[in-house]
């Protein structure tokens, strides 16, 4: 049974009922997009966004989205503090395809990015950057508001299972099951406007299947790391 829980405000809200098959919906990483807004995808494809009142228990199903034919696998939003035609969620699948989300009083669907035939575990949203990490360790750089590909990195030799960003220095984490953990730096040139990156540490995590990585300050001078069957979290930070 798929099931939802805020726990800021202590309320849980059921993703399915009546006819709507249990295995076709289960909640896979929920994310805040805006102050009282929530996204969740779902195993069918579909986006459920919840309105999530101030006060009270009581979350409200809103909006059903559909842009995805496979399983959700991430989602990432970014303020768009009151701008027009300005990206603040992506929603990536199984197939690899990523939906380009505005929000507003509905949510609007602005362009999807095509797949090809490798999922896509995570992605990341950033300045009006996507940051997609594939499953065949590739890492690739759209611009948001059209899609376009701005850079692919051969990152890893095995699948990402993880991106994460430090967004006041704009500092992409990503990680793989072939044991490494880079760290990227994304700018714009200011006279073309293209996405640039910058490699900037990689470290490996010995004797690990590396299944998590994150973060640990916004401006990216630690990171913690956890592996699969590893009853331990491991920090790393700048000297």
């Amino acid at each position: 049974k798929g099931i939802i829980t805020c726990i800021s405000c202590f309320q849980i809200h059921f993703l399915f009922s009546g006819s709507t098959p249990p295995i076709n919906t289960f909640p896979h990483g929920p994310t805040i997009s805006g102050a009282l807004v929530l996204a969740a995808g779902t195993w069918s494809g579909q986006v459920l966004v919840f309105d999530i009142p101030a006060k009270g228990p009581n979350i409200v199903l809103s909006e059903e989205l559909a842009g995805h034919q496979t399983p959700v696998t991430d989602i990432a939003t970014e303020s768009a503090q009151g701008q027009d035609c300005v990206v603040d969620m992506v929603t990536a699948d199984d197939s690899g395809l990523l939906c380009v989300w505005r929000s507003g009083p509905e949510f609007t669907l602005l362009t999807c990015i095509p797949g090809f035939g490798v999922p896509c575990p995570s992605v990341q949203l950033w300045q009006g950057i996507i940051a997609a990490g594939y499953g065949n360790g590739q890492i690739r750089l759209y611009e948001a508001t059209t899609g376009t590909l701005h850079v692919q990195i051969n990152a890893h030799a095995r699948a990402i299972c993880a991106l994460d960003l430090a967004p006041e220095m704009g500092k992409l984490l990503s990680a793989a099951e072939d044991t490494f953990v880079h760290i990227w730096k994304l700018s714009r040139s200011p006279e073309s406007g293209y996405i640039e990156v910058e490699h900037c540490h990689g470290e490996c995590v010995f004797d690990t299947q590396v299944c998590g990585a994150r973060f640990c300050d916004p401006s990216g001078n630690s990171f913690a790391v956890t592996g699969y069957d590893l009853a331990e979290i491991l920090r790393f930070s700048s000297v």
